[in-house]
């Protein structure tokens, strides 16, 4: 089998190994899949490394099964409330005789425009090149080879709790495994339902997961906005868990398979089976008091991250509209909810462009765990073929994989 790469999402309800490689027509591969209920997270963050741990290596395993191979590290994702993001420009001087613009300016204008003051409980996990200019004149995608005196750049970046990024480093460790590079959630989701085009035209992700909702927005081609909520789809299984007097785990069977955001989708007639507790029997119940429940939530949910967009200032320039994806986008009506609250069009985004075992990851929820494989199988071609050696990758390469990426 060719170089593996295991993607590893560690959610607040599941955490999930998608094990690949990109076969010989260049093809990325799904060769083994494994999910595991998580029981140590919160809202994003690890709040007890054991449940965590063991949650890492079920699912590992699982996946190892599957492909009938042995990894040794991971693309690990990350969100939580504690990860921020902030846009920054950078400015150098052309001062070689010939006023040529080289790659050694394009880097020193992207260290520059990183150059910021982060504090010391936090690290930069991500610096994502998304614009240039030469001579003021902005808009430009390769400035290598161009004439000017003034190269600025602008940048987006991401940061994350030094706390947070050593739990999950630790949580990875203890399950005997390597973590090759972190990467923020929305980002790695990205790569496995957004197009080139989407990029390009300017498009928002959101990606609804268990514990958070992440919101990532490309113009151009880069990323422009980030953001994190505090809200997810374990927080609709609490409401439902509450107001129908059920237990947590009933609540989330209830949700996935009776589950729907908008009443004016539903039959009033229908009739759905509501589990008990203590040994009660089941009783029956009208699906539309079920969504009564569920529509306040998920309204909400959208009118949080429609207020991020506004905050941005790009939804005006959304050309591709928004792509929902994550498990808490899978509850029928979600488009319909969102296109009503955004007032542009909404699609569920889902992975594409796989071979091997396509059917196992083709729902919305493993868009983050096949993202971090295409993503650290796209890093590993600029590796010269070495794969699985630095436990901890630096500012400057994470800056270089980033401009080899854009440029």
């Amino acid at each position: 089998m060719e170089d593996i790469v295991v993607g590893l999402d560690i959610g607040t309800t599941k955490t999930c190994a998608v094990i690949g490689f990109e076969n010989e027509n260049r093809q990325i591969e799904i060769a083994g899949v494994g999910v595991a209920m998580s029981r140590g997270l919160k809202n994003g963050n690890i709040v007890n490394i054991d449940s965590t741990v063991l949650a890492i290596e079920k699912a590992i395993e699982t996946a190892e099964a599957m492909a009938l191979q042995e990894v040794a590290s991971v693309y690990a994702g990350m969100s939580g409330d504690h990860i921020q993001g902030q846009n920054s420009r950078g400015i150098v001087a052309i001062t070689n005789k010939s006023r040529t613009i080289k790659d050694f300016e394009v880097k020193k204008v992207i260290e520059a425009a990183q150059a910021v003051v982060i504090p010391v409980d936090r690290e930069i996990i991500h610096v994502l090149s998304t614009d240039f200019a030469v001579d003021g004149q902005w808009g430009i995608d390769d400035p290598i080879g161009m004439s000017g005196v003034r190269l600025e750049s602008e940048v987006h970046i991401v940061t994350a709790s030094s706390t947070s990024i050593q739990n999950l480093l630790k949580s990875i460790g203890k399950a005997g495994y390597q973590c090759e590079d972190i990467v923020f959630n929305p980002l790695a989701s990205a790569e496995a339902v957004l197009s080139k085009e989407e990029k390009e035209l300017g498009v928002v992700l959101i990606d609804i997961g268990g514990g958070t909702t992440d919101i990532i927005v490309y113009l151009n081609g880069g990323v422009v906005f980030s953001s994190v909520l505090k809200v997810g789809g374990i927080h609709v299984t609490n409401d439902i868990s509450e107001g129908l007097k059920c237990p947590i785990d009933a609540a989330e069977i209830i949700k996935k398979k009776h589950g729907c955001t908008a009443i004016d989708l539903v039959d009033p007639a229908e009739v759905i089976e509501v589990p008990s507790v203590g040994g009660r029997p089941p009783r029956n119940l009208f699906r539309q008091e079920l969504t009564q429940i569920i529509e306040p939530r998920m309204t909400e949910i959208m009118d949080m991250v429609d207020h991020e967009l506004q905050k941005s200032g790009k939804k005006d320039r959304l050309r591709a509209g928004v792509v929902l994806t994550g498990g808490g986008s899978m509850i029928d009506g979600c488009v319909e909810v969102a296109e009503k609250i955004f007032r542009i069009p909404v699609k569920i985004g889902i992975p594409e462009d796989l071979a091997g075992l396509v059917n196992e990851v083709s729902t919305p929820q493993f868009s983050n765990g096949v993202g971090l494989l295409k993503y650290g199988i796209r890093l590993n071609r600029f590796k010269d073929g070495a794969r699985f050696k630095n436990n901890k990758v630096t500012m400057m390469s994470r800056i270089k994989k980033w401009f080899e990426e854009y440029l």
